[in-house]
């Protein structure tokens, strides 16, 4: 089963790699741009034919070791919620 995760820094944390990324943006004539926030994005493919086990376990993953739950916000997707 494939399951989407996309974590971002929460509101109000600090993102200076968003904000070269808006500087450099502006730079190159695209100033309609006001903000920018950088974030991961990852596939994983998990032995499980459960959609809410697959999903509860992809959560744990992030709680456990992909995301910091202290500064970053996770969404976790199935595969087919993203069509």
């Amino acid at each position: 089963m494939e399951v989407s995760v996309f974590i971002q820094l929460k509101d109000g944390v600090l993102d200076p790699e968003g904000e070269t990324l808006r500087q450099s943006l502006r730079r190159l004539g695209f100033h309609e741009v006001d903000g920018v926030r950088v974030g991961k994005h990852l596939q994983i493919s998990l032995a499980e034919d459960n959609t809410e086990r697959a999903r509860r376990r992809a959560e744990q993953m992030c709680e456990d070791l992909l995301a910091n739950p202290v500064i970053e916000d996770y969404q976790v997707r199935m595969k087919e919620e993203l069509s």
